[in-house]
């Protein structure tokens, strides 16, 4: 589905990404994990489009989005979905019409078939009726579903989350992650999971893979990356007390 070839990114003399390169299987869910500054959401801006690699390759489908312009973009963007970090929801808007942003911006769907749509993806996400409610009535929790809910309004194929549990207490979190297992179960599409939280990394991905300075230190299945030796990884582990404690 993906695949990042010798990717770089630098900002004038700062290197902030060194040469990625990693696969990401159609239908899988990956987890990308690191500190802060590591890199990992500069990776994930990356893979959406939203800014340009110094050099190196990004594929989706056999296509390189390193090397699309912004209409390319705008296309390829239209097979994607992207939860951020802080849901972005535009506050002057009802959460119907947040959901219902993109497809009237980008298809020529009627009325009736945006307001089908909407009803749809806010019951795949757990919020059926709220159409009507503005985002400053919503829990943090909630902000996050209706976010996910506008990002799978086009039907698309892979899923971008930014920190998706950034704020939210455990018992949210656990219910985000079970949200965001039962999405890509449901729909069968392909995600990528920029978070800090290595619990939820372990319980939502098939593979994990560690950002860190700027380099990709490495990828592998949710139990054999704890059994990693390299030693920035166990350190990353120790920090977050879990190490080999963590059940899958």
């Amino acid at each position: 589905m993906i695949k990042l070839e010798n990717l770089c990114k630098s900002y004038n003399d700062k290197v902030v990404l060194n040469n990625i390169n990693l696969e990401i299987a159609d239908g899988e869910t990956l987890a990308i994990i690191g500190g802060s500054g590591s890199g990992k959401s500069t990776l994930l801006r990356l893979m959406v489009g939203l800014i340009k690699p110094t050099s190196g390759h990004i594929w989706l489908e056999g296509k390189d989005l390193a090397v699309m312009n912004e209409k390319e973009l705008d296309e390829i963007r239209l097979h994607m979905g992207m939860v951020f970090q802080y849901s972005a929801l535009f506050d002057s808007m009802t959460v119907g019409d947040n959901v219902a942003f993109g497809l009237r911006e980008h298809t020529d769907y009627s009325e009736k078939e945006i307001s089908a749509i909407v009803k749809e993806k806010l019951e795949v996400v757990g919020l059926p009726g709220t159409e009507a409610m503005m985002p400053d009535e919503l829990s943090g929790g909630m902000k996050k579903r209706v976010s996910l809910a506008r990002a799978i309004a086009f039907g698309p194929e892979i899923i971008f989350y930014d920190e998706p549990s950034s704020g939210l207490d455990p018992i949210m979190t656990d219910k985000i992650d079970d949200l965001i297992i039962s999405t890509q179960k449901r729909l069968g599409v392909t995600s990528v999971v920029v978070t800090h939280d290595m619990a939820s990394a372990v319980k939502i991905a098939d593979r994990i893979a560690m950002v860190h300075e700027g380099e990709l230190i490495a990828v592998d299945t949710v139990d054999n990356f704890r059994r990693i030796n390299e030693p920035r990884v166990r350190a990353f582990l120790r920090e977050l007390y879990i190490d080999e404690g963590v059940q899958k």
